[in-house]
């Protein structure tokens, strides 16, 4: 039986509960930022990640009750995670994406990890009992590591939905910009795609048509999308990214049943800066995670304030609720 798809609609009506403040926040040239969110009971728990003044990324750990999702408590043992003193998360450990796992009732974080020399962003995997403010690496290699020229620079910033007894993971492939697209953007990236088994989290199989999607060929992702995240819906799993027109990153929204075809919402770009030039978000949006918290689709993601994604710039996170 045909079930009706989440309305595009839904997903173009986000409006922002922290307008003024952000959900989370660090003082500059600090960043907080590669947020998600994992409702447990009547808890919302936040992982995000730190990046230092000093330039390397750190994973954090906060919380808020599911009726004031914006008054948030900070885990004091925060950094919960910090990079291992050797290998692939060496350097950097960010963009965490917690999971519940039903076959054996714990939870899994999938998160990306960069090593000191060469830079590389792969990606790892965590375990918890059910304090999310207490993890171990499963491992001390990534579970997704870079393969084949579209994922030279990177495959990492994962996030996962389970269905039925398969994770589904989409991810960014990086790879460095030909010269004639370096003065519009260091990297191409672009969405990929694997899955495991809920028995065996950390068995990753790649698609082996990735990057399963580039953009939706319209001007305002045309030179780049990334951060994608995965809500499943009732027969579509909805994907949310970050795309870049040469000037913005924005959010935008596609579908797919198989993530070979993939639908885009007709109001894309869903998401904008904010249009006043004084507000936290207004310059740049990026890491959009769609999750259901109070019967109502939320929106955590990444705000911009600056001339770019670099170290003078702010980025601070943000919630915001669909109204339609």
């Amino acid at each position: 039986m045909e079930v009706d798809p989440i309305p595009f609609e839904t997903f173009a009506s986000f409006e922002r509960l922290t307008a003024e403040e952000p959900l989370l926040s660090v003082e500059p040239p600090a960043w907080a930022a590669a947020a998600h969110a994992i409702v447990v009971d009547e808890q919302v728990h936040y992982l995000w990640a730190k990046k230092t003044a000093e330039d390397f990324w750190v994973l954090m750990h906060s919380w808020a009750p599911t009726s004031n999702p914006t008054a948030v408590s900070h885990d004091p043992r925060n950094p919960i995670v910090s990079p291992a003193a050797e290998g692939f998360d060496s350097r950097d450990v960010e963009y965490p994406f917690p999971f519940h796992n039903p076959i054996d009732d714990r939870y899994y974080m999938y998160y990306l990890g960069n090593q000191q020399m060469p830079r590389s962003k792969q990606t790892g995997l965590l375990i918890s009992e059910g304090d999310l403010g207490s993890w171990t690496r499963i491992g001390s290699g990534p579970v997704v590591a870079r393969a084949g020229s579209h994922e030279e620079s990177g495959c990492s910033h994962p996030s996962v939905t389970v269905d039925g007894d398969t994770i589904h993971m989409v991810y960014t492939g990086e790879r460095p910009a030909p010269p004639e697209r370096k003065e519009i953007l260091y990297n191409v990236p672009t969405i990929c795609h694997a899955t495991a088994p809920i028995s065996d989290p950390a068995h990753v199989t790649k698609n082996p048509v990735n990057p399963v999607f580039s953009g939706s060929g319209q001007g305002w992702d045309r030179y780049g999308v990334r951060e994608a995240e995965i809500l499943k819906g009732p027969g579509y799993f909805d994907i949310f990214y970050g795309g870049y027109d040469g000037t913005e990153w924005t959010i935008g929204h596609v579908r797919t049943r198989d993530f070979i075809k993939f639908e885009p919402n007709p109001y894309n770009p869903i998401f904008r800066p904010s249009s006043n030039p004084q507000a936290w978000d207004s310059s740049g949006l990026l890491t959009p995670q769609v999750f259901v918290m109070n019967s109502t689709y939320h929106m955590i993601y990444a705000g911009l304030k600056g001339t770019g994604w670099n170290r003078v710039s702010e980025v601070q996170s943000g919630l915001a609720v669909a109204r339609t």
